[in-house]
């Protein structure tokens, strides 16, 4: 029995005519679509921050700020999407990542980067590999399984939580500040002299 593209090929270039009642052997994915075996088409889970870079990264200024430790010197290059080149200032080893209770080690490469608030470190698959990582986008959870221990993440509730609120946190801060220091009858001296 010839497979499909090759008996679809021999037709088209005129090495076979078509007979009456011919077999031709599908592809488990036609056959499944054909048949209207399909899995059910569930509703779009939306995005979701998962990293699949193949590298650990972490900003030179996040690396000084945590005091880590000497970094290894090399020439790693790395090409980005847009096929601009960005050179490491080195490589931190075992850096310490706090998954649950637990402490996973993962070697960073570390950049010299604009600092971004959202996104500190990029763990990549390396760091999914050694901690078990497991993906269910059905139910949105994201499990950990380290030795016997096994840490979950539930998607859904992580993306409700924006960084807006620690803004607002922090204006609520600003504003009890402001108020404390204009009640305050040495302070409307200070304002003056501004």
């Amino acid at each position: 029995m010839p497979s499909y593209a090759k008996f679809l090929k021999e037709i088209l270039s005129n090495k076979r005519k078509l007979e009456e009642h011919e077999t031709v052997a599908l592809t488990v994915e036609c056959s499944a679509a054909i048949q209207n075996k399909l899995p059910p088409k569930l509703k779009d889970p939306g995005s979701f921050s998962i990293p699949w870079s193949s590298v650990s990264l972490m900003p030179l200024s996040l690396c000084r700020k945590l005091d880590l430790g000497e970094l290894t010197p090399t020439t790693i290059a790395l090409q980005l999407a847009d096929r601009s080149v960005k050179y490491s200032v080195g490589v931190l080893e075992d850096g310490p990542i706090k998954v649950g209770n637990l402490y996973v080690p993962v070697d960073f490469v570390i950049l010299e980067m604009e600092k971004d608030t959202r996104t500190p470190i990029i763990l990549g698959r390396p760091f999914l590999a050694t901690v078990g990582c497991q993906i269910d986008v059905k139910n949105g959870k994201l499990s950990f399984e380290i030795g016997e221990d096994c840490v979950q993440f539930d998607l859904s509730k992580a993306t409700k939580f924006t960084s807006l609120s620690n803004d607002c946190c922090r204006i609520d801060i600003i504003y009890s500040i402001v108020n404390a220091h204009l009640s305050d009858p040495h302070s409307a001296d200070f304002l003056e002299q501004c």
